[in-house]
């Protein structure tokens, strides 16, 4: 049954505009899944779904394949578009995030094997990242830094 939902799962943010886990539930209910909201933020999870922008303000789930050097890149959008702001406590970085992007920015940290980071847990609009130690939350902060200023550099060429 999950191996069949998630191939659904794929289907169907390859056939709409799927913005919300809301959404992407409601369209599996229509095919016959019975699901809930922690079964729909497992799979994403599990199938490493992220937002990206759609146009228009509107952001989408998209399925994001591993391995390519191109996918940095989108990765570090994705951190780009939606950080807000961070701060350190102890190992751990609290990072803000444009509301519904958490997930997405917690995916992209954690798919860029940063060796610092041992994981995140994200909310809405709330990402905490567990680092190793102290020191390597302030070199993971730089690094997070290091990609804004990219993006403005970007943004001005």
């Amino acid at each position: 049954m999950k191996i069949r939902r998630q191939a659904k799962i794929l289907e169907l943010i390859n056939q709409y505009e799927i913005e919300t886990q809301d959404e992407l539930a409601r369209h599996l209910k229509e095919e016959g899944f019975k699901v809930t909201q922690a079964t729909i933020a497992r799979d994403i999870r599990e199938l490493k779904l992220m937002k990206v922008s759609s146009g228009g303000g509107h952001q989408k789930y998209t399925a994001i394949e591993s391995g390519s050097e191109r996918l940095v890149e989108k990765y570090l959008r994705v951190l780009r578009d939606g950080f807000v702001e961070m701060d350190k406590a102890g190992n751990l970085i609290v990072i803000r995030t444009v509301s519904g992007m958490a997930m997405a920015v917690a995916a992209a940290l954690d798919a860029m094997n940063w060796s610092e980071v041992a994981g995140c847990i994200a909310g809405d609009d709330t990402i905490f990242c567990a680092v190793h130690t102290p020191e390597e939350a302030i070199r993971v902060m730089e690094k997070i830094k290091e990609s804004m200023l990219q993006n403005i550099k970007d943004s001005t060429l």
